[in-house]
């Protein structure tokens, strides 16, 4: 299922959904992490607690703002005794990461079910 704007029949260029795995937020993006999103994604994840898993694998492509919004994200949690995780991380989608040489960095796994491990 595609999700609609309210005022359109073009599909959403961002979708972002969020729930709850043993007290950490699971929050799924799909679709484009750019310029036109920023403002939707930054929302997002201030409504986010101390505990993050976000799930990149549904991304079409990520700027650098949006991996900006990211890596602030990470640093905050760091900073206030929480946890983060990303996953999902795909190249082709989010070179970003590893052009900026933050792949090496920022807390990467292959599964939700590691992610969750190694935040428990």
């Amino acid at each position: 299922m595609i999700a609609q704007d309210d005022e359109s029949d073009r599909p959403r260029s961002l979708t972002l959904t969020s729930r709850v795995i043993d007290d950490i937020a699971v929050i799924a993006v799909d679709g484009l992490l750019d310029a036109t999103t920023r403002e939707e994604f930054a929302e997002f994840l201030s409504q986010a607690g101390p505990a993050l898993v976000l799930d990149l694998a549904g991304v079409t492509f990520m700027d650098s703002r949006a991996l900006g919004l990211i890596v602030h994200r990470w640093q905050t949690s760091l900073s206030s005794g929480g946890r983060f995780a990303l996953i999902g991380v795909d190249y082709a989608r989010a070179r970003v990461i590893w052009i900026t040489g933050l792949a090496d960095r920022l807390p990467l796994y292959d599964s939700l079910e590691e992610a969750l491990a190694a935040l428990a």
